[in-house]
Formats: structure tokens, sequence, C-alpha cells
């Protein structure tokens, strides 16, 4: 018997949530967890769960002590640590920027003065960006709350992460760069055995199909028969709809088919108009391609 996979999730915030969730949905078994319970094993022994600071994630894969793990791509830079990027997810998007006081009225990196300090969170990345525009940067490591240091005088500028820019902005700062983009992404540790490795591949599959699955809804209407033709233009589905016979009724089919979700309420109005009647719309738990 192969050992378990381990799995390092942030341990607490709505991405370690997000998750927690999404590995239940698909297909893990994960009985509720308590929010001080920092390890968790699936009731098959096939994946152990380790909640640790999302920061902390390269360092537990550099370690061998995790085999995967979910953070953020700009931790991944910033740790420096050598680790495989397998799936990046398109949640928790966000930029890491430059930025300055609204009062200073600096539009480009360029006008910088050429010895200045930088408050941060990302040293290393921080300390590389300034290098490479030939900028004398002196780097503060700052735990939390970096936005305040320029109006406090701690600091010239700033390299933090933002989303909506809303933090930013109510802090009078204005982005004058941005050094990369990031969101969530699942990495594994160099090195995986092949087994672990097989592990990973299907836990990635089924994670795949229920992200597939939120997009798409299941749709089931009877129509009249020689309208068939009419539904496959509309409602092509994965390939083309199911249709099944109705006892007792030559007239009409059932026509089974999977929607996007975005385009359900137009696939009612249509199948309306040619006649559909007892629609039902249920949600995709897993869709596997």
């Amino acid at each position: 018997m192969t050992d378990s996979l381990k799995i390092a999730l942030p341990n607490k915030g709505r991405l370690s949530n997000k998750i927690f969730t999404l590995l239940d949905e698909a297909g893990l078994n994960l009985d509720n967890r308590d929010e001080r319970c920092l390890k968790l094993t699936t009731k098959d022994n096939k994946f152990e769960l380790i909640f640790v600071r999302a920061a902390d994630i390269p360092n537990f894969l550099d370690s061998k002590v995790a085999d995967i793990g979910f953070t953020g791509y700009d931790i991944t830079v910033e740790k420096e640590i050598e680790v495989d990027i397998v799936k990046t997810f398109d949640f928790d998007k966000c930029n890491m920027v430059v930025a300055v006081k609204e009062e200073d009225n600096i539009n480009d990196v360029n006008e910088l003065k050429q010895s200045l300090r930088v408050a941060t969170s990302f040293p290393n990345i921080a300390k590389k960006y300034f290098k490479k525009i030939g900028k004398d940067a002196k780097i503060s490591n700052i735990a939390g709350a970096v936005e305040i240091t320029p109006s406090l005088g701690f600091s010239d500028c700033i390299v933090d992460i933002t989303s909506s820019g809303t933090t930013l902005k109510s802090n009078r700062l204005k982005v004058i760069d941005k050094i990369l983009s990031s969101s969530t992404v699942l990495c594994a540790r160099k090195d995986l055995e092949p087994e672990k490795q097989l592990k990973l591949r299907s836990l990635i599959r089924a994670i795949d199909s229920v992200l597939d699955a939120k997009k798409k809804k299941y749709l089931m209407v009877h129509i009249p028969k020689d309208k068939i033709e009419d539904v496959k233009n509309f409602l092509p589905g994965l390939s083309s709809p199911t249709v099944i016979p109705l006892h007792n009724n030559e007239d009409k089919v059932v026509i089974h088919v999977v929607v996007d979700e975005d385009k359900i309420y137009d696939a009612i109005d249509n199948l309306k108009k040619i006649g559909g009647e007892g629609i039902l719309i249920l949600s995709v738990d897993q869709m596997v391609k």
C-alpha cells in the first residue's frame, strides 16, 4: 500500500475554506473540520491534509513534509523555492504592484529617486525588481499594513498585492507599475514518486470535473418529436442532446442536455417557443470529459 498523498492547505481564511470545499466536492469525503485541527486524513486514507500558513507551503514542499500544496503564485515566486506548478486556478486573482502617494505626482518608476526606501511583504521580489530597473532600494520587510508606510514617512513607495485597488485608494496611493499577476496555484514538490504522481493526476481530474460542472446546468424537457432538429441548433450539449421516447406518447420525446449556465434562460425561451413542456433544471456535481 502506498503512502497517502500529503496536501498542504492554508490554515485559515477565505482561500482555505474554498479549497477545503473544492476537495470535498471532488470526492475526498472530508468530515467537517474544526479550525483548531491542523491535520486531517480522508476516510480511505488516500489523502492527508495539513493546514499551515499559505506563505510557508513552499517550505513544507521543499522539506518533503507535504507532497502538494495550494497557495498563491506570488508566494511561490517570493520564496524562491523550486516547485512544479501543476495547475493554475482563476480565483483569488491579484496583481503585485509598485505604488506611491498620490500627492507625490509620480507616474512612472523611472521618476522615482535613485536611492529610495521600499516597504513590502515580498522583499525578494522587490529586491530583484529594483535591481532590474537600476534603483538603489533599501527594502524593509513589513508583515502587514504596508499601505500606511508612505503616509507615515517610513517609505517612498511600496510593493504589495492588490485585487480591486480599494485599499490603495483609501490610503491615497496610486499604482505606477505592475510587477506580476497572481492567482491560486496547485504546486507539487520536485521528484514526486510515481505512485503519488498517479494520485495527483487523479485528484486534478476530479477537481477539474467539479470546476467544469459549476459552469453547467443539466436540462430535461418534453418537446414535440418533429422539433428535435430545431433543438439541436440551439442546444448542442457536449456533443448532441440525448433523446428518449415517452411511454404511450409517439408525438413527444424527452431531451436531456448539459447547457452552459449563462445560456440557460435563452435555452428555456427557445424551448418554450417550440412547445417545450415540463422543463427541469438540475445542478451538475461533476463532469468528466
